[in-house]
């Protein structure tokens, strides 16, 4: 059993510090996992923020708060880590906020180092960070938003800088839905997915960090990828030690009802 979504960053980059990944995951029953930071902790991607901290003083605050040390100090670390023995299976990637316009910058990044996986995401939708505060969605267009957001991951698929998409349907978070059926959306995404050899994430991180009851995509998007034979992939999104390995096992047995 595999986790392939699991932030580091948390903590130093030591070997300790990675062992307790390793640790949980032997507790959680995972013969693998996948570590990964986000790219907005790197200040070689900086400028890929600007429009992030452009539209207001909260995000460009947050980003500031977040941004740190340079990448090779992370690609430092997996060569260390790549030459120890774990009791699993370790593989090291990015997840990269995808925001259109810079995928030169994230291609010459993801040449730079020989990652065994990248993975994009849609974090902003036209500089608007959906998932930050529910508050924030206050006079929005759901509807509006919902189209923006899977315009831009189809956008995202088909620059093929990517092994997968993140937690596909996060822009649910705070429990605000379209009235219109996305079904063709779906599919279109499912296509461009099989198209370019990615996979998707059914993934916990909504009812990890969120407290949602739906765990992974919603039915509907789910019943098309697997229609289409999409490749689906098992993520806990954790972001500490203790939580490598939530909800895998609660996804997979949901899967095969």
């Amino acid at each position: 059993m595999t986790d392939v979504h699991i932030h580091i960053e948390r903590g130093p980059y030591t070997r300790e510090w990675i062992s307790r990944f390793a640790d949980q995951a032997v507790k959680a029953g995972l013969d693998e996992i996948w570590l990964l930071e986000y790219s907005f902790r790197f200040r070689e991607f900086a400028p890929m923020y600007e429009p992030v901290c452009a539209y207001n003083d909260y995000q460009k605050n947050w980003y500031l708060s977040r941004v740190g040390p340079s990448i090779r100090e992370y690609q430092a670390l997996i060569s260390e880590m790549r030459k120890q023995q774990f009791p699993v299976r370790i593989r090291w990637g990015l997840e990269i906020c995808y925001l259109p316009g810079y995928e030169s910058l994230i291609r010459e990044q993801l040449r730079a180092f020989p990652y065994d996986f990248a993975v994009g995401s849609i974090h902003w939708v036209e500089g608007f960070g959906f998932d930050h505060k529910a508050e924030f969605w206050e006079g929005k267009d759901p509807e509006a938003l919902y189209r923006s957001y899977y315009a831009l991951m189809l956008q995202m698929v088909k620059t093929g800088l990517f092994s997968g998409i993140a937690h596909p349907d996060s822009i649910k978070c705070f429990h605000h839905y379209p009235t219109g059926d996305f079904s063709a959306v779906y599919r279109e995404l499912a296509d461009e997915l099989n198209a370019c050899g990615m996979y998707a994430e059914q993934s916990g991180g909504l009812a990890l960090n969120y407290g949602f009851e739906e765990r992974g995509m919603n039915r509907t998007m789910l019943d098309i990828f697997r229609s289409r034979n999409v490749a689906i992939r098992f993520a806990s999104d954790a972001h500490r030690p203790e939580d490598v390995g939530a909800n895998i096992a609660e996804m997979q047995s949901a899967l095969l009802v």
